[in-house]
């Protein structure tokens, strides 16, 4: 009995080992060398500078100066408003992901469901650069939001979108909503419609039966659309980049200037561990969440 689960066990791990393999190699090993990086100073050209005395350094505070110069006010801003616009970027994509995914899943005829959910992944067919560009078209003082503006006498001069905080916001909302559609859409799928019916006979309005009854079942899709549109949100650069400028530099922006033009590659390596740490923590929380719910994670 014992020899037959030691060889269960052998099985088991060389099934794994493919996969263990592949995430040291391409997580793990370069995660260990972002932090071996961020504890050493930078040389003049922004390399890692080697250390003399490895021992002496290593006993003193010198291997966190990187991370204290992190709580430095100019970072924190960063940080905040990174996480602000991470948050209410998730709050919007929810607002609007929902309804959505509720009206594809429950009330659209199921002739046109597979329509509409390629309608909801159609921008994935597309390169992500291409479609923040083209906001960029859209949002810029000649383009066709001020036009239609402007040529419905609602403006007397074009607005300023374009280099905005709210372009930024719409850039984001826009890139990550279908990461929020499409695990809700799974959820509000195996959602039992008898459930509605029966809270409807006792009494219960539409109202109190999706707060009572929809959207506690479908929390799992929501915790996992929330993860799913965080994440990619608060280390987004490419969209602050091309909406947003100078004005509206994220964690991602910094973290790109530091290993380019700041030339301080400790430092962005600091800044970069410090990101991930806080996005491991938050999928550690998630699939703790879903092992106490007894629900299988979507991630």
């Amino acid at each position: 009995m014992r020899g037959e689960a030691s060889r269960s066990w052998w099985r088991g791990l060389g099934l794994l080992a493919p996969s263990w393999l592949v995430l040291g190699v391409l997580f793990v090993a370069p995660l260990f060398v972002l932090l071996s990086v961020s504890l050493h100073p930078a040389d003049d050209v922004g390399n890692a500078q080697p250390i003399d005395n490895p021992h002496e350094y290593w006993m003193s505070r010198q291997p966190l100066d990187n991370y204290a110069q992190s709580m430095h006010r100019i970072f924190v801003d960063v940080q905040l408003r990174s996480l602000w616009l991470a948050i209410a970027t998730t709050g919007l994509c929810l607002l609007i992901g929902y309804p959505v995914a509720y009206y594809i899943a429950l009330v659209a005829p199921p002739s046109r469901k597979n329509l509409l959910l390629a309608l909801a992944v159609i921008p994935f067919w597309t390169s992500f650069l291409i479609r923040v560009a083209a906001w960029r078209l859209i949002l810029q003082d000649q383009g066709v939001v001020n036009t239609w503006l402007l040529h419905l006498k609602l403006l007397h001069e074009p607005l300023k979108l374009l280099d905005t905080p709210l372009a930024v916001m719409i850039g984001l909302v826009y890139g990550e909503l279908p990461y929020m559609i499409l695990p809700l859409y799974a959820s509000l799928e195996k959602l039992d419609r008898s459930l509605l019916q029966a809270a409807a006979d006792l009494g219960a309005k539409p109202a109190s039966a999706f707060w009572r009854v929809t959207a506690p079942l479908t929390m799992p899709g929501i915790i996992a659309g929330i993860v799913l549109v965080f994440i990619p949100g608060i280390g987004q650069f490419i969209v602050s980049d091309m909406l947003g400028g100078a004005r509206t530099m994220l964690i991602g922006n910094m973290i790109q200037d530091q290993f380019t033009a700041g030339r301080n590659k400790p430092m962005g390596a600091a800044l970069a561990f410090e990101l991930t740490a806080m996005v491991l923590a938050m999928l550690g929380a998630y699939a703790l969440y879903a092992r106490r719910a007894g629900v299988e994670a979507a991630l």
